[in-house]
């Protein structure tokens, strides 16, 4: 069997393709910025030690790490809508349901895992630092800030570079719900080509190339970080 990718330069398919990344990074960049407010928020909860706060952030952690993505994306997109007001559902269908309400479920989802990465990253910084911040006045908000989670951040950088690579790849589940982004176009591209081996391969090696690349900005702020804690 002969491969021919020059398949892939007819009719609409560049455009798709270009147009189904463009997508995918969009969906990643809001997701990824939803995922590390809502881990940063649990993380900085988890550490006041209230009973309350910290069962409701473990039960968070537990629902979003258990049930499939898959599942929660579905739920956002066919559940959710059909408990808000007329007004909200119209203003989301105009707006694009498909593409925020997955931003939403991966984002939610990404930011139970972002909160432990976090957590443990805040496990290994002594609990002097918090006391000492407090007896300098510091509000235990200002010293959550300031102290605790930047140390938190650089010490969890290479767990919370695994999970953005991981996110990354979770946006393709949005193909199921509508959303045209990569592995949508490529899935539409085939049918209509029947050049199955060809697209799929280049969807693999974007894929691949932008996971690399998250993961080689993330070696390289690690780095870089390290250098100016010395």
């Amino acid at each position: 069997m002969k491969l021919d990718f020059s398949v892939l330069l007819r009719d609409d398919y560049p455009r798709m393709i270009i147009e189904g990344v463009i997508t995918m990074l969009k969906l990643t960049a809001y997701s990824w910025l939803l995922a590390m407010v809502v881990g940063i928020v649990l993380a900085v909860i988890r550490m006041t030690n209230n009973r309350v706060a910290t069962g409701f952030v473990a039960g968070y952690v537990e629902y979003h790490q258990n049930v499939p993505m898959l599942v929660q994306i579905f739920l956002w997109y066919f559940g959710v809508p059909t408990l808000l007001p007329d007004s909200v559902q119209l203003w989301f269908n105009m707006h694009r349901s498909d593409f925020l309400f997955a931003a939403i479920a991966v984002g939610l989802a990404m930011g139970a895992y972002m909160s432990e990465g976090l957590r443990a990253g805040i496990r290994s910084i002594p609990r002097s630092q918090m006391e000492a911040a407090r007896a300098l006045g510091l509000s235990y908000l200002k010293a959550s800030r300031l102290v605790i989670l930047p140390q938190a951040l650089r010490l969890a950088l290479p767990t919370l570079v695994s999970y953005s690579v991981l996110l990354f790849k979770n946006t393709s589940l949005a193909m199921v719900i509508g959303v045209a982004e990569l592995t949508y176009a490529t899935r539409e591209i085939e049918s209509q080509s029947f050049h199955t081996v060809e697209i799929y391969l280049l969807s693999t090696t974007i894929y691949l190339g932008i996971s690399l690349l998250i993961m080689a900005i993330g070696a390289v702020l690690e780095n870089r970080y390290r250098i100016k804690t010395r």
